[in-house]
């Protein structure tokens, strides 16, 4: 199929792509920097132009495009209407993997629901990184062809090994596929602040330190006012003079819609108001504001938009009141503000902290056609990026060039206002001093910098818009030794991480995720239910909250808000707020049994002292790996009884599926296959046999799987893969013995990290009790790690394909540092040094990545023993 019948077709455009997405399509080689105006479609020439390059372009153009494209956007609200463009496009084309419900509202095919559906090899699935994905979710089928679409935060977190609303067990494997495999697109890159240094050193990380499939992958950096200069950070400084650069050319203006677009005019005026006077801004903004039309207002602070929109709220009340009366008077006497005031404007609010299905109902109303009084957006930089929405009339508040240049793109996007459309800007006041306050949070002198350009110009549609230099400063750069560090994800001794926050975004722009449940004894400062069904989120109950917000909100509250604490297996109050983390507020009981979510409501959001009542709340069905117990054991637990040797021939298929489908080296492959054989043989350790549920079918086989109710391990934080991966270390078969150091190294290293909790580093938990006799005596001088102890015997067990493991006595010596001084290890490195060669002789992202495909293979595995 050529791209323009392809895009038609996935489109419904009859008029084809425009020239500039065709030639992202179908040049040989990739274009990387993308400066196009907004509104012409660029996230079509992504999507889809990286969509035919992988299945229908000549082959020397298939094999350098890598099977996931991961979109990255700098607001969550651009997200899921990305997503539905996508979905929509692979539905067109008959190659949507899952369910889409769609209904026509006006003229237009807009989804209702999707659910992913990987039962297609064939077929592309969709998904959103928002926190509380799905089970049968986007990792466990690293070989398929996919899109993933996220938020600088989520996207970026997870490709630093940190995710955000992400369980700790489950960074290494999103690392590992994110980073490998993926076409990355950034949108909008202006916005992302100190993310847009992290994309940069990612891109030259990955070329350092080797990934998978080095011929493909890359980036592209898509913006209306990108300049090449943003991107020459420290080690990509070199490379960025020869990336490729797209821009709109003399065909693409001969275009008759893009023509129409680039010729819009918007009469720009300095608005009669200062910005932070939002009295008098609400009136100037009614007075501006045409009937039956949309006007946006686009201000920089959620407080601001708040106190604009109860402004606007008030002085429209009082026009139409004063209409009112007017009628009564009689038609001679009503004037024409009155005759404005007879037709109250919708209003509408749109800022970023809202829950999912709030923000839904705020952007459907914006969206929708205008009533006979039109329709008053009072928004913050949400609306600078890629809504689909236009307006005839638009005030914004002074902001850097880049930004205003986005803004200016929400008035009369399409051409359509027919000579009504009129832009106006709102300056900083006189005083130096209130200035600075109030341009925050931008620089003042970047504001100022824009006024001046502003005073020079009439108009700012595309056409009349100059190419103003920019400046755009990098504040903290991520480095490689930031990145190395970063690949072991056990918390230091005071259980503490490394710090990635001032590498995704502005902190002062950092975001926690909160979310609002009551159950029994609450008010009572009973904690949470720990169970896995309560505890799980589901993404539409998030909400985003500023950590400087929640932070004054937790002093308020400090004994309405817990956090999940990973280790210990339950709720607590937490001691300090990080970013990126996900909070539970209790939902507050008022008189008469009321139920009310504080410091949200659905009409303003979070962050004010309002508070609704508390719709949609309460625990959900547990249907995520979400975020788990450090002694979790999920994927043990069964709706039948199996064997070890059964669930490994199990994830031995799984895994030959998964290999069949990847480029691969045969060397990687024997390597994969060999730590799925040996990945859970220490299941055959006592203390995993104790904790079984009771009346196996036969006592004297070694089981991995088994339906509950489960006992607790006796030991506590016990973890089968330190003893399956140290019986391997040990050789204790004559397979084993066949393998070099390397190999053998990198076998262990598999099996100790198949769920997450073990990786680079053994060492004792905080709270691991020391060994103890039957007797209860301590016992002198024995090792211990994760509920393993010196000493602790494996007996011989069936690991299928006919390899029977001997019994073997476990030996923790590995985990002190420094040579081994007693057999079996006399003489050889301790763990710590063997997996940082590891790392160091494949790459953090090469190893995470052979980390995620035995992990997939193990969840297909154990999804399919549940449902055959």
């Amino acid at each position: 199929m050529t791209f323009d019948d392809f895009f038609k077709k996935a489109t419904g455009v009859r008029e084809g792509p425009y020239p500039f997405q065709r030639k992202f399509a179908e040049d040989k080689k990739l274009y990387q920097l993308v400066n196009v105006p907004t509104g012409l479609g660029k996230t079509a020439m992504a999507v889809l132009g990286w969509l035919w390059r992988r299945r229908e372009a000549p082959d020397e153009i298939k094999k350098t495009t890598p099977r996931r494209l991961v979109y990255c956007l700098p607001m969550r609200v651009l997200v899921e209407q990305t997503r539905d463009n996508a979905v929509l496009w692979l539905n067109n084309l008959g190659w949507l993997g899952g369910n889409a419900e769609f209904e026509e509202r006006n003229g237009n095919n807009t989804l209702c629901s999707y659910a992913p559906d990987f039962r297609e090899a064939d077929k592309v699935t969709v998904h959103i990184l928002m926190g509380g994905e799905k089970q049968s979710d986007w990792a466990m089928w690293p070989e398929r062809e996919m899109i993933l679409i996220g938020t600088q935060d989520m996207l970026l977190s997870r490709a630093l090994n940190r995710g955000y609303a992400a369980s700790r067990a489950r960074w290494p494997m999103e690392f590992g596929l994110l980073n490998n495999d993926c076409l990355w697109v950034f949108d909008e890159i202006q916005l992302m602040g100190p993310g847009l240094a992290t994309t940069t050193q990612l891109e030259a990380f990955r070329r350092l330190l080797g990934s998978q499939n080095d011929h493909g992958g890359g980036s592209v950096w898509m913006s209306a006012t990108l300049q090449r200069d943003w991107l020459k950070t420290v080690d990509l400084r070199e490379r960025v003079n020869g990336l490729q650069p797209l821009s709109l050319a003399e065909d693409d203006r001969q275009n008759r819609i893009v023509n129409q677009r680039w010729m819009a005019k918007k009469p720009l005026a300095q608005a009669n108001a200062k910005m932070g006077d939002m009295t008098s801004l609400a009136k100037k903004i009614l007075q501006a504001h045409k009937l039956g039309t949309r006007t946006i207002v686009v201000v920089n602070t959620v407080q601001r938009a708040c106190e604009l929109h109860d402004a606007l709220t008030k002085a429209s009340s009082q026009a139409h009141e004063s209409a009112a009366k007017s009628r009564k008077k009689g038609p001679l006497a009503a004037t024409e503000s009155d005759q404005a005031g007879a037709s109250k404007p919708r209003i509408v609010l749109l800022h970023s902290r809202f829950r999912l299905c709030d923000r839904e109902a705020r952007f459907a109303e914006a969206r929708a056609n205008p009533p006979d009084g039109g329709t008053i957006i009072v928004s913050t930089q949400v609306i600078e990026a890629g809504v689909d929405v236009s307006a005839t009339t638009l005030f914004t508040e002074l902001a850097p060039w880049a930004s205003l240049v986005q803004r200016f793109g929400r008035c009369n996007r399409y051409g359509e206002a027919n000579g009504k459309a009129a832009v106006y800007w709102i300056g900083l006041p006189k005083e130096r001093a209130n200035a600075g306050k109030l341009a925050a949070p931008y620089e003042l002198s970047d504001s100022e910098a824009a006024a001046s350009e502003l005073a020079k110009l009439t108009d700012v549609g595309l056409s009349s818009l100059p190419n103003a230099a920019m400046h755009f400063e990098h504040t903290h750069v991520i480095r490689r030794r930031d990145l190395i560090d970063l690949f072991d994800t056990t918390p230091d001794l005071a259980g503490n991480d490394i710090d990635i926050d001032r590498f995704i975004r502005d902190v002062e722009n950092t975001d926690v995720r909160v979310f609002w449940r009551t159950w029994d004894g609450a008010m009572d400062g009973k904690a949470p239910p720990a169970d896995k069904e309560w505890r799980h989120v589901e993404r539409e109950e998030l909400c985003p909250a500023a950590i400087a917000d929640f932070c004054a909100f937790a002093s308020e509250h400090n004994k309405s808000i817990w956090r999940w604490d990973h280790l210990e297996g339950e709720w607590v109050r937490p001691e300090a707020i990080y970013p990126g983390q996900v909070y539970l507020v209790r939902a507050e009981t008022k008189k008469g049994g009321r139920m009310t979510t504080p410091g949200y409501d659905p009409v303003y959001g979070w962050g004010n002292s309002r508070e609704a009542d508390a719709a949609g709340l309460g625990p959900h069905q547990a249907n995520s790996c979400g975020d788990d117990a450090y002694d979790d054991d999920e994927w043990s637990h069964s709706n039948q009884w199996l064997t070890i040797a059964q669930h490994t021939d199990g994830v031995c298929h799984e895994l030959d599926n998964i290999l069949a489908l990847l480029l691969l080296d045969d060397g990687k492959a024997a390597i994969l296959r060999a730590a799925v054989r040996w990945h859970d043989g220490g299941k055959a350790h006592a203390v995993f046999r104790r904790a079984l549920p009771e009346g196996p079918p036969d006592a004297a086989q070694h089981w991995a799987k088994a339906p509950g109710p489960w006992r607790r391990y006796e030991r506590r934080h016990f973890r089968h893969e330190l003893a399956s991966a140290l019986a391997v270390l040990q050789r204790c078969h004559e397979n084993l013995k066949q393998l070099d150091d390397e190999q053998l190294n990198l076998v262990a290293y598999l099996v100790a990290a198949h769920h997450g909790k073990v990786r680079l580093s053994i060492r004792s938990m905080p709270n691991e009790l020391h060994p103890r006799d039957v007797n209860g005596t301590l016992i002198d001088r024995c090792r211990f790690a994760r509920g393993v102890w010196d000493g602790d015997v494996l007996p011989q067990t069936d690991l299928g394909g006919e390899i029977i493991a001997p019994e073997v006595t476990l030996s923790l010596e590995p985990m002190e540092l420094g040579l081994c001084e007693e057999e079996p290890f006399k003489d050889q490195p301790s763990w710590a040094e063997r997996m940082i060669r590891l790392r160091d002789r494949f790459g953090p992202f090469r190893l995470a990545y052979l980390e995620a495909l035995l992990r997939a293979a193990d969840w297909r595995a154990s999804q399919s023993e549940n449902h055959p």
